[in-house]
């Protein structure tokens, strides 16, 4: 695995967290809940490739 993957995530997780900062200050806390929820679905699809080579690995190790 990749480092830049780490960067990568980290760097959503920011962008994440001052976009959550920014609405909550400007009273828009209905927003902070889809803002959360997109962050973490462009988590999982950067994750997904590798979650299916880790899969494809496990299986390759125990023959099955």
């Amino acid at each position: 695995m990749d480092v830049d993957i780490l960067f990568k995530i980290a760097a959503v997780g920011i962008i994440v967290a001052i976009l959550n900062q920014v609405l909550i200050r400007s009273g828009r806390d209905e927003y902070t809940m889809i803002t959360t929820l997109a962050g973490l679905i462009i988590v999982l699809m950067m994750l997904i490739p590798h979650l299916t080579e880790l899969f494809s690995y496990i299986k390759s190790v125990f023959d099955l």
